[in-house]
């Protein structure tokens, strides 16, 4: 290119030389320049509009510049601006083809720079050739000088981008004219000075375009890529660093301490699977608050005072205090959870602490963080348990508790969390289950799901039901296990477990579930005893009868819930102890010998308006579910000690030896049940009529339990109340008022008893297994007391079926009644029982029924002849419940003879009348000794006794005895003479005979 240039600076130097000497040598030398011209027009036009577009240098054309073009200068000037202008032309060439610096950048090759040139903010226009030319003189028409101004503005404009071309000033013309010849010079070359300004664009093949802009663009984007490329660069260098530190810290923080502390279950203070002796403490400050009270969630008794505190509390005047506990062999420990004291009146506990530890219980270490004695912050009440969990775990055998700081005086209670450590012989916190069974804790949720997948596994003896709902909309599942679930089998009795009464105690809870599973299992693969079971009774299961608080302690967890949390409904009900007290209702009634004349000893009604006062949602369902179903026996399973209660759960005011109100006792009594009464009547105990057979359905639990019988450490939180059998009546321990067990047996068929399974209410996840161990018997063999007893059926002469008649046997002041088809259970123990059934419009029938210590109960149904007991009530009531003269048809006189053959049917009839008037007669003198007797006991004469009894035998019956009926007259209670109207008759295992009376009104 720097040729081509020379070449043309040269060619135009001839063509100047030769002007002025002669035309036709000008004439020649311009068209050589044209022809040199033309020839790189192409490449050169196109690479000088390039670096034109390309240049730095402005392109305005200045004031001053216009007024040096305007201004005349010699051809010698000319010339030497013309070598001024090519040096800095070739400069300037050479300066393009110079790398430039760094922050500029490079003309762009063809590779990484756009096509040129393609504008983007016009459209291209078409070559412009022949624009109108900026410089002319009169011309001949041969002379073509126009395309050389544009060739030649070309190749100005191409060495000198720098200058835009002006036109040409008028002066400059007039010049050219006066140095040429007129006859021979068409046109004039014009040299333009170099500080005049080249003329404007005069139309090249394509439009020219500015690309400073694309320039400057580009710059300004390799600044911002090279400014973010360094930003990127500092920003990766910096999260490697922060990642090299935060690795740094956690390689440390992991060799000092570990992620998470680990979890492991409680030692078993609280569950007692810690025995006595392994529980020290540095003084005490009583006999009552020894080191053996500072057990989690220990409960003193109700005199703080008495021998059994609910706490460890130590000597306030040592000065050392700790409290010790020995794990017998070497574990890890973990944490410990801390309580106040039990107490209804002070603010006892500990705030801080120090552990340690030892493995011979002489050399201790204090827990140290790294800088110093830990120190634990403990409680800040008496009753909620904080954790405090170790870094690290720490194998030993003993471990302490120093306490530093308290509130009140000195009192403790806590469990010890730690893991057993591999050993060779075996550990209560290692039990391997022979079950394979879900040991785990359930919540709502959760135990749901397990329900439907146990149908799921057995859809042929299972169903699942809700019993109702709870106060915040939570359904009460139950599950039935049975061979034809979903309906009631003649024959086949009926039996609950219940459970999670209260929230809180979760045991009993699990136990169900995994009781459903058991089942489940065990009759698919054909247990025999499983499988007997099943088919013959039907069974019914409710883990949890009070949802909503079971959720409450869920949350908290198993160590983390105080005695109470979730132990009342959300509406604050104790739902055991929210049922009808139906106890004083009868007891009311028996003192005034209304029983069971007026009130039945049996099925007692509910209370008018009883159902809308302050009972619970929950307690009305489960009341429901209880009329709905037939059930023979059941079982509460609580928590919080581990013993059988059984009814009477109330206790009675004792009732004085001179009440003439209280109800008699026939002569047939036996021995049992009048010491029975009699220990009643001192005032202690209320025990039911069925007394013996709760002891042995308690003890039939009880005594299958694996440790519940082990009761020489004595209870959860006191002596042992059992007398060593695991057993015990509920109104001689903690009596309570309309339990569920005493509404059970009053207000329905169902014998029921609560199971209070152990000291821990909510025991850890890992203490299941054991404890299905030792239940899961006790579980079997209290269902199969079902089949304990007698069952039958009572119909009538034509077959069918007597819903509601009752069951009475002899001895036993408590009746069952029928079910809807007929059918009856009476659990009883073994021996001979006179049966009685009775149902209305129907001659009551007795059997002698024997039961037998084989497996299952014994049939005794009944078959009832219609009486005429309808019609002598139509006729009571019609008159007013008037007493009815009986006259019989001996005494009307007849004058046919046929009354002579019928004398001697009716002397029958008198012979046996008159041998119960003087039965009756019989039982009312010795009654009335025996008032005599009591009143005359304090005095001193004595003599009176025997002429009593001498005028009392030869006392005859007033004639208006003979004219009333002998069931008439104790209808009606009076202070004189109270019995049972069914005691005068002598019934027989036939139906009853129709008697010829004749009722006259008085």
């Amino acid at each position: 290119m720097r040729v081509a240039v020379l070449v043309v600076w040269v060619g135009l130097s001839l063509c100047w030389a030769l002007v002025s000497a002669e035309e036709p040598v000008e004439e020649q030398q311009l068209s050589r320049a044209k022809a040199l011209a033309r020839e790189p027009q192409g490449l050169i036009g196109d690479r000088g509009r390039w670096d034109a577009e390309m240049s730095d240098e402005p392109a305005e054309v200045t004031v001053e510049e216009k007024g040096k073009a305007k201004k005349k200068k010699s051809p010698e000037e000319i010339e030497a601006a013309k070598a001024k202008k090519a040096a800095e032309r070739e400069a300037k060439a050479k300066k393009q083809k110079a790398p430039k610096p760094t922050k500029k950048p490079k003309p762009p090759k063809p590779t990484k720079k756009p096509k040129p040139p393609k504008p983007t903010k016009k459209p291209k226009t078409p070559k412009t050739t022949k624009k109108p030319k900026l410089v002319t003189t009169t011309a001949q028409p041969e002379l073509r000088l126009p395309p050389l101004e544009e060739e030649e503005v070309g190749l100005e404009t191409t060495n000198q981008p720098e200058f835009p071309t002006e036109p040409v000033e008028p002066d400059l013309d007039k010049w050219i004219r006066g140095h040429k010849k007129e006859d021979t010079t068409t046109e004039v070359i014009m040299y333009i000075p170099e500080e005049t300004t080249s003329v404007p664009f005069a139309g090249p093949w394509y439009e020219e375009y500015d690309y400073s802009d694309l320039a400057e663009a580009i710059a300004k984007k390799q600044q911002e890529e090279e400014e973010r490329a360094r930003k990127e660069k500092a920003e990766k260098a910096e999260r490697q660093r922060k990642q090299w530190e935060e690795e740094e810290a956690e390689r440390l923080k992991q060799a000092a301490f570990p992620a998470q502390p680990k979890k492991c279950p409680p030692l078993g203070l609280e569950s007692h699977r810690v025995d006595d002796d392994q529980l020290l403490a540095s003084s005490q400050s009583h006999h009552g608050f020894a080191a053996q009270r500072g057990r989690l969630n220990m409960q003193s008794s109700e005199d703080e005072e008495d021998m059994y505190g609910g706490a460890w509390c130590a000597e306030p005047e040592d000065k050392e205090h700790w409290f010790q506990v020995d794990a017998r062999r070497e574990v890890e420990f973990t944490g410990v959870i801390t309580q106040g004291r039990n107490s209804e009146q002070l603010e006892d506990f500990v705030s801080s602490y120090f552990v340690a530890f030892s493995n011979d219980s002489r050399d201790w270490t204090v827990l140290h963080d790294g800088y110093a004695e830990w120190l634990f912050y403990g409680n800040v009440d008496k009753e909620t348990p904080v954790m405090s969990q170790f870094a690290t775990p720490v194998v030993a055998r003993y471990i302490r508790i120093l306490p530093q700081s308290w509130n009140g005086s000195l009192c403790l209670r806590a469990e010890v969390l730690a893991c057993q450590l591999p050993s060779s012989y075996h550990s209560e916190n290692e039990v391997n289950a022979s079950d394979d069974l879900d040991f785990r804790h359930h919540n709502y949720k959760e135990m749901r799901q397990m329900m439907k997948v146990i149908n799921e596994e057995c859809p042929n003896i299972t169903r699942i039901y809700n019993i109702g709902k709870s106060s915040q909309g939570l359904k009460m599942y139950a599950m039935e296990i049975s061979d034809n679930p979903g309906e009631h089998e003649t024959g086949e009795p009926e039996f609950r477990y219940t459970a999670g009464l209260h929230g809180n105690e979760a045991l009993g809870r699990e136990l169900l579930l995994l009781l459903m599973q058991f089942l489940c299992k065990e009759y698919r693969d054909e247990n025999p005893r499983v499988r007997r079971l099943v088919d013959g009774v039907r069974i019914h299961l409710v883990p949890s009868l009070n949802p909503d608080a079971y959720e409450l302690a869920y949350e908290m967890g198993s160590e983390m819930g105080n005695w109470a949390l979730g132990h009342w409904t959300e509406e604050g009900y104790d739902i055991f102890q929210n049922f009808p007290d139906l106890n004083s209702i009868l007891w009311g009634a028996e003192d005034r010998g209304w029983v069971p004349r007026i009130v039945p000893n049996h099925h007692i009604p509910l209370p008018e308006n009883f159902l809308g006062g302050s009972l619970a949602v929950e307690t009305k369902a489960i009341i429901s579910w209880m009329e709905r179903n037939p059930f023979v026996l059941g079982a509460n399973l609580q928590a919080g000690e581990k013993m059988v209660v059984y009814p009477f759960d109330m206790q009675r005011p004792p009732i004085s030896l001179t009440d003439s109100r209280r109800w008699r006792v026939n002569a047939e009594m036996n021995e049992e049940t009048w010491a029975r009464i009699q220990r009643q009547n001192e005032g202690a105990l209320r025990e039911t009529p069925d007394d013996a057979m709760f002891r042995w359905l308690a003890m039939s639990y009880a005594h299958s339990h694996l440790t519940m019988t082990e009761t020489y450490r004595g209870s959860c939180h006191g002596d042992d109340v059992t007398g060593g059998q695991g057993i015990v009546n509920r109104a001689s321990w903690k009596p309570v008022v309309g339990s569920m067990n005493d509404f059970s047996y009053l207000h329905t068929n169902c014998f029921e008893l609560s199971v209070f399974l152990g000291c821990d209410k909510f025991p850890h996840e890992s203490e299941l297994a054991l404890e299905w161990e030792n239940n899961r018997e006790a579980l079997l063999s209290f269902m199969e007391q079902v089949n304990r007893g007698i069952k039958g059926i009572v119909r009538d002469m034509e077959g069918n079926p007597l819903p509601n008649a009752t069951i009475t046997v002899e001895g036993i002041r408590h009746d069952v009644k029928t079910a809807a088809s007929g059918d009856y259970w009476r659990l009883l123990n073994p021996g001979e029982y006179k049966v009685t059934a009775k149902a209305d419009g129907h001659t009551p029938q007795t059997r002698l029924c024997m039961v037998g210590y084989d497996t299952g109960a014994t049939p005794c149904s009944f078959t009832l002849a219609k009486s005429n007991w309808d019609r002598i009530k139509e006729i009571m009531a019609r008159n007013g419940n008037r007493p009815i003269r009986l006259v019989t048809k001996t005494n009307r006189v007849k004058s046919t003879a046929s009354s002579t053959t019928a004398r001697p049917a009716i002397t029958g009839e008198e012979s046996q009348a008159n041998s119960q008037r003087a039965e009756r007669l019989r039982r009312f003198r010795l009654m009335r000794l025996r008032k005599l007797r009591e009143r005359l006991r304090g005095r001193v004469t004595t003599t009176t006794l025997p002429t009593t009894t001498t005028t009392t035998t030869t006392t005859t019956q007033p004639p208006a005895a003979e004219s009333t009926t002998s069931w008439y007259d104790s209808w009606f209670p009076v202070d004189s003479y109270t019995e049972n109207p069914f005691d005068t008759f002598i019934f027989g295992s036939a139906p009853t005979q129709e008697y010829n009376f004749e009722y006259t009104i008085d």
